[in-house]
């Protein structure tokens, strides 16, 4: 038999090398290669792959274009283009300021809160886009005493309880909101041929916006026969998303850019 020569035993140790489990391979290596790299270096060069990575996935999630990934749901209806910063604005002072008011309000220091980073949206923002002076139930009328307790169920003098954004709907309460405030309702002349005091009396509240529209922003007449009103499952609908059931035109559609008010 021929003796082995030094290319025959390289190629045996290759194949050996593939024979055994890479933890076999670690403790066999060859002492020419130098010593095997020990567990702890491994563990850190792990760690690093995996920050590199967290840091990129993060880079990747606050890239402008990218908000809708750390939203908390659907923009609602009208809103899809609008960008965060629409409604969402910084907060006053520095990052160091915000913590020091926070930090004093949380040992008692200071009397209210504060926001950090970007400030609660308000009623001010809608304002912004949605402002009309003709609305029939403007929110700062339910800031008036006789309101005292629906405010405590509804809270009627925020835009938001209403609407409430990334819900991806138009309106977010029950189309039954009205009889909070107009359960004593009386009509002298009623036009209407089913009197509200028998709507009222029925509790058929869903009744209501098939005849009127809430802020009143569409063009519209209000019908004189209950047959013709819209229907609760089309109203419905409307709060949902779907087109007006009312009317196309608009007395003062909202603005495409925010224009903030004094309110």
């Amino acid at each position: 038999m021929k003796p082995k020569g030094p290319d025959d035993r390289q190629e045996d140790d290759s194949l050996s090398a593939v024979a055994v489990s890479p933890d076999a391979v670690a403790r066999r290596w060859d002492g020419r290669r130098g010593p095997a790299p020990p567990s702890s270096t491994r563990r850190q060069l792990g760690a690093g792959i995996g920050l590199c990575l967290a840091i990129a996935a993060l880079c990747a999630l606050l890239a402008p274009g990218q908000e809708y990934l750390t939203a908390p749901g659907r923009m609602n209806v009208g809103h899809g283009q609008l960008a965060c910063t629409s409604c969402h604005r910084p907060a006053p002072g520095s990052v160091r300021q915000q913590i020091q008011a926070g930090t004093r309000f949380l040992i008692g220091l200071r009397e209210t809160p504060v926001d950090f980073g970007f400030r609660k949206v308000e009623n001010g923002d809608c304002y912004a886009c949605h402002e009309r002076p003709f609305d029939r139930h403007p929110v700062y009328r339910f800031n008036e005493p006789r309101f005292s307790d629906v405010r405590k169920v509804i809270a009627p003098q925020q835009c938001a309880s209403c609407h409430r954004e990334h819900s991806g709907r138009r309106v977010t309460v029950q189309p039954d909101y009205c009889r909070h405030c107009h359960g004593g309702l009386e009509m002298k002349n009623d036009p209407l041929d089913v009197s509200h005091a028998t709507l009222v009396r029925e509790s058929l509240w869903i009744s209501c916006l098939g005849c009127h529209d809430f802020h009143g922003n569409h063009v519209m007449k209000s019908p004189t026969r209950l047959a013709e009103a819209v229907s609760s499952l089309r109203v419905g609908r409307y709060f949902q998303g779907d087109a007006s059931p009312y009317s196309r035109q608009l007395k003062k559609p909202a603005r495409q850019e925010r224009e903030d008010l004094d309110h």
